[in-house]
């Protein structure tokens, strides 16, 4: 054969080669397209919440959820490999941000087939595959599950072999009437929160909702400046002390331990400032935790899309702190939320409309009650504007309408009188105050008193060096009191502070 000839067959074979690599590849990439198209469709998506012995206390203590469902199963069970789409049917509805239903059922599974749950598994006398059990998550816990034992505060779902059954049982025990078809803000299971008081209590993850969504604003739309970051400061040092989520004050605490090194008062006449005005530093700082924000509302979830959330969550964390203050931090608290809302919140109209009620006061607050009053009549001033003006154009929420506030539901002894025909009240604002302090203070928490991480617990030991050191502006006496919080770890961060501070040459201050 000649080498010519040879070339030629080498060449062949060759094409040959590349026609099929090609072919294959071709092939490989219509498979990995197939693929995504399903994962982009959500079929291949997992909702429930994968558990193991090590974080199976840590996810069902921090839920906001107030029902849990547990799936023991095992890897290599058949049975289980063809529930699972059933079993994911259901968790779609209520877990991770796009749930349908969010902050009422979390959706788990255990692999009992691991060895490092075997403990976990005998301790549920899980006897076959799949097994599901029912019941709050903080009693999965404390607690487990015996075949023979009596009562129970956990339940074996007995009736769940498909997606169907498993929603009829759970709807059946909760007396809903969820739907697989239900889609995120189109049901008819929203139910309003006015008419229930202890409603109020699951808003303490909405206030942290909220508090991280205000801070990400900042940053997103560059707003520290030199006229701006006092007025921030502020707020941030009511919040270390007032702020009813304690990972939210701990998180804010930690921010304005570093916020003299990431942006000082005269970093604008630097010839190095940063083009992102410090934006990639801060981002480092979780305010309320590596979890928040979440991605969607319970207590201030609107009917839509577009109704509530945010406004409502920011609304409720300003009433919140001020029945948490003391005295002499009312007037304190009043110039540091008008401040806030005045350089920080981006709804022009809103915040120039807020600007001029904080304007029209008179004399300065000298008791919680006066500032805790006029912010109440505030918002009930706002919705009055706001409900003319969402009628006028059909935004409403027609679920959540706009109205003064407390209604009648809720507090009936604050009025004492109601002219209907004209939309007027005589309030009795003492029994306003009562409800208030009770409503945004004691009940706001004490759904979740057990979690150390939301109430205001504190030490006996006073901070009083954490957030009075700051260049920008100086904390009243009450509130630096008030930095009495429970971790040991504040206290490092208080004497960290202070060694910085003592270190530091003075700085002009911006006023």
């Amino acid at each position: 054969m000649s080498g010519l000839h040879l070339v030629h067959i080498l060449g062949l074979l060759l094409l040959s080669y590349t026609v099929s690599s090609d072919s294959l590849l071709g092939s490989r990439r219509l498979i990995l397209r197939s693929i995504d198209n399903e994962k982009n469709n959500g079929d291949l998506r997992d909702y429930a919440v994968d558990l193991n012995d090590t974080n199976f206390g840590a996810v069902l203590r921090d839920t906001p959820a107030t029902f849990a469902v547990v799936e023991f199963f095992a890897h290599w069970c058949p049975a289980c490999r063809n529930y699972k789409p059933h079993y994911e049917k259901v968790a779609r509805l209520f877990n991770g941000p796009d749930a349908v239903h969010p902050g009422m059922i979390v959706m788990t599974r255990v692999d009992c087939a691991s060895k490092i749950n075997t403990k976990l598994c005998d301790k549920f006398s899980v006897s076959h595959y799949p097994m599901l059990f029912w019941g709050s998550p903080s009693k999965f816990v404390t607690g487990g599950w015996e075949p023979k034992q009596g009562k129970s505060d956990i339940r074996v779902i007995d009736d769940a072999r498909t997606a169907d059954q498993l929603l009829n049982w759970i709807n059946k025990r909760m007396g809903s009437s969820f739907g697989l078809d239900d889609e995120k803000f189109e049901n008819e299971h929203l139910s309003s929160n006015v008419s229930d008081p202890g409603q109020i209590a699951r808003a303490v993850y909405d206030i942290e909702e909220a508090t991280s969504t205000a801070y990400d604003i900042i940053l997103d739309h560059k707003m520290i400046k030199p006229d701006t970051r006092a007025s921030l400061i502020k707020f941030l040092q009511l919040l270390v002390a007032h702020h009813p989520s304690r990972r939210c004050r701990k998180g804010t605490a930690e921010l304005l331990v570093s916020f003299d090194d990431l942006y000082p008062s005269d970093m604008w006449s630097s010839s190095n400032l940063e083009d992102d005005n410090g934006k990639g530093s801060l981002t480092n700082f979780q305010i309320c935790g590596k979890d928040v924000p979440r991605g969607y509302w319970m207590f201030c979830r609107g009917s839509k899309n577009d109704s509530r959330g945010f406004s409502c969550g920011l609304w409720v964390l300003l009433h919140s702190l001020s029945v948490r203050i003391e005295d002499g931090e009312s007037q304190f608290t009043f110039t540091a939320i008008c401040d806030f809302i005045h350089n920080f919140f981006i709804c022009e109209e809103c915040r120039q409309h807020f600007y001029k009620m904080c304007s029209s006061v008179s004399g300065p607050f000298n008791k919680t009650r006066d500032f805790a009053l006029w912010l109440w009549s505030a918002h009930n001033k706002v919705n009055d504007r706001l409900v003319k003006e969402e009628a006028s154009v059909g935004t409403g929420d027609p679920k959540f309408p706009k109205m003064m506030w407390p209604p009648k539901q809720l507090c009936s002894s604050c009025y004492f009188s109601h002219d209907q025909r004209n939309n007027k009240i005589d309030w009795n604002q003492d029994a306003v105050y009562k409800f208030l302090t009770t409503y945004y203070g004691k009940t706001l928490v004490s759904l979740y008193k057990d979690k150390g991480d939301l109430g205001n617990d504190r030490t006996d030991g006073a901070l009083e060096d954490l957030v009075t050191s700051t260049n920008a502006v100086v904390v009243p006496v009450g509130a630096a009191l008030a930095i009495a919080i429970a971790s040991c770890a504040f206290g490092a961060l208080a004497c960290y502070w202070r060694s910085q501070q003592k270190s530091r040459k003075p700085r002009r201050t911006w006023n």
